[in-house]
């Protein structure tokens, strides 16, 4: 089962985002340190980085449009 699915995700906002990535980095560190079940871990992992992917995305489209609307391709 998927600690945070992409539709989750895409339903957030940049705060809630942001507060979600340093919420599951935190988790890795005690999942790491207890070390007991390495499933876990990986579905940490893959929250976090579907985190990153979206906020990335976001502001490369920002950039983008701020890019497109001062005359830059």
């Amino acid at each position: 089962m998927a600690v945070l699915n992409n539709r989750e995700v895409q339903e957030m906002t940049e705060k809630e985002k942001g507060k979600k990535l340093k919420e599951l980095r935190k988790e890795l560190i005690k999942q790491n340190v207890a070390s007991e079940d390495k499933i876990k871990p990986k579905e940490i992992k893959k929250a976090i980085a579907r985190l990153m992917t979206s906020l990335n995305n976001t502001e490369t489209r920002q950039e983008a449009k701020s890019a497109k609307s001062s005359g830059r391709s």
